[in-house]
């Protein structure tokens, strides 16, 4: 990140930092408390700081992304697992095998959605985003790489040794500790969300932004599902409809593409977009003192 014009006359916290670490060495010295407190590892990562952590985990990605001036991007969840055709052979099992095709059609999308930001906004809107690991993911990452453009990689640790993928752009590569925050992250710029096929994680997101539209804590994006055929095997949309637990109408925050230009077209004629749910449609919106609502004090 970029260093800030400085604002004051006085001295800042780098050149204190830098300072304390030549400090004469005594058992006074020596002691963790004497530690300047934002440079102290141990204190920071104390179970009290957690809400502070919570807001440096938000603010440095932000910050980042503002001062690399991302407007806005296309996010895209998909499996890890997910092998490129030149490796499908290796797949654990026929169906990965066959996913591989799904790896190809997000690298030419990514690629395609690159190549027209840079040639309509210099690359500022719709950047490429994902999770930074392997399978669709990298894909992502990969296709925007090929047309020359950025892309972000938001990675999480895991127990698992692991790195971002080597399409990711450096300075646009961010790890996370918190769930929650990197969720935000994905979400906060989105113009779009394209899901390719992949398993509990993939599932999390999707339903997590689907909710977030449906209940009009976001405004209404293209949620695009990469391979009818997948989707429509693994979740049973219209019994959700059927037995009321969703309404059908909800059913349209949604839509089945097969291929990078279908993506395409869906991003740019999607209706509504931008604008929030201002009712939940099948919902009591009465009272409000349905099941489950406290009663009036």
């Amino acid at each position: 990140m970029k260093e800030p014009h400085r604002k004051h006359p006085l001295r800042d916290s780098r050149e204190d930092r830098t300072s304390a670490r030549f400090v004469p060495d005594t058992p006074q010295t020596r002691s963790p408390t004497y530690r300047l407190a934002f440079a102290d590892e141990d204190f920071l990562t104390r179970e009290e700081l957690r809400p502070v952590r919570f807001q440096l985990e938000l603010l440095k990605p932000q910050m980042a992304l503002d001062e690399a001036e991302v407007a806005s991007t296309v996010v895209l969840f998909g499996g890890a697992r997910i092998l490129p055709p030149s490796r499908k052979a290796e797949a654990k099992t026929e169906a990965l095998a066959a996913l591989s095709a799904q790896y190809e059609e997000a690298r030419r999308f990514a690629k395609r959605v690159t190549e027209r930001s840079m040639a309509e906004t210099g690359g500022q809107e719709d950047v490429i985003c994902t999770g930074g690991g392997p399978g669709v993911m990298e894909a992502g990452n990969r296709g925007a790489a090929e047309a020359g453009g950025r892309s972000i990689g938001l990675n999480i640790v895991l127990p698992h040794e692991q790195a971002p993928n080597a399409y990711v752009t450096p300075e646009l590569a961010f790890n996370f500790h918190y769930f929650a925050i990197r969720k935000m992250h994905f979400l906060m710029r989105a113009r779009a969300v394209c899901i390719f096929p992949g398993g509990f994680g993939t599932m999390d997101e999707l339903f997590e932004c689907l909710t977030l539209i449906q209940t009009g804590r976001m405004g209404q994006v293209p949620v695009l599902l990469f391979g009818r055929d997948f989707w429509e095997r693994v979740i049973n949309w219209e019994a959700l409809a059927e037995a009321g637990t969703i309404s059908p109408d909800d059913l349209t925050l949604f839509r089945y593409v097969e291929t990078a230009e279908e993506a395409l077209e869906a991003m740019d004629s999607w209706p509504n977009a931008g604008e929030r749910r201002s009712i939940v449609p099948g919902r009591d919106t009465g009272t409000g003192q349905g099941a489950g609502a406290p009663p009036e004090a």
